[in-house]
């Protein structure tokens, strides 16, 4: 009888400690500030090394679409606080060639440059270019990277379920309009999923404010368990201004951690 009073009283311990545990990790996760999350999301997003082979599919609002076929590498420096970052365009024959290439960095300013094979220069995109472009598509080049997270101020505006994923959805604000003025961007809302800190979804307001472009994200892939990094399949920006949309798709991506440092440097972005 003794014995089952003590497995009794042993089990009751651990199921109290289970609930401790359970309700301590609850609250440690309400706490968190929207700062924490979407520095969580940054970290979630970056891969020691990968690299990839993906369809940017441009769609104007007669529906009419151009394909353009990319080979990306990534690889991390810094210690993990730099992502560098090279996309080749492979086909159709008209960008074949033309290279972009960005060192996104934690702290400042990112370093990017574009290659035009037609001319056989090399031009270096400032600050002043984020809101441009990226090859005729929605997606501007600013979009490309992860930004300088004190640049801005965040806000959780609610939670709530996004096609039955838990979300916290989060406004950033930025700090200067120097800033704002590079990313053409007045306000960004990001729905970050609450399991694994993925950015599901983004509303993008111009400068005056009006709603400028939704991004949609799906089908996240877990490419490092040791260190639970995901990336996103499937990116589509649709541009509710003018009626345009661009699709981002990856065909085939590696867990590469030892993709070679060569990779990234003008010479390479350069070569044909």
């Amino acid at each position: 009888m003794e014995m089952k009073n003590m497995s009794i009283f042993s089990t009751t311990v651990l199921a109290f400690a289970a609930l401790m545990l359970f309700s301590q990790h609850s609250r440690a996760q309400k706490k968190m500030t929207a700062l924490e999350i979407m520095d969580t999301a940054s970290k979630t997003r970056k891969l020691d090394g990968s690299e990839a082979v993906m369809t940017l599919t441009i769609i104007n609002k007669k529906g009419q679409k151009r394909i353009r076929k990319t080979a990306t590498v990534t690889k991390l420096f810094d210690g993990g606080k730099t992502e560098k970052r090279l996309i080749r365009f492979l086909d159709p024959p008209d960008v074949k060639g033309t290279g972009f290439m960005t060192f996104d960095y934690e702290d400042k300013d990112d370093d990017m440059w574009i290659f035009l094979p037609a001319i056989r220069k090399t031009r270096r995109i400032v600050s002043s270019d984020k809101s441009k472009s990226f090859m005729g598509s929605e997606f501007a080049y600013g979009d490309m990277n992860i930004p300088v997270l004190e640049d801005y101020n965040y806000k959780i505006l609610r939670e709530e379920k996004l096609n039955g994923v838990d979300c916290w959805v989060i406004e950033s604000l930025p700090k200067k309009k120097e800033t704002a003025k590079d990313d053409g961007y007045s306000k960004k809302i990001s729905w970050i999923s609450k399991d694994h800190f993925n950015i599901h979804k983004g509303e993008y307001h111009d400068l005056d404010g009006k709603l400028l472009k939704i991004l949609t994200v799906k089908e996240f892939k877990l490419l490092d368990s040791k260190k639970k990094r995901y990336r996103p399949m499937n990116m589509e920006m649709v541009n509710k201004q003018n009626g345009r949309k661009s699709i981002f798709k990856t065909n085939k991506i590696e867990f590469t951690p030892d993709t070679k440092d060569e990779y990234f440097s003008i010479r390479y972005l350069e070569r044909q």
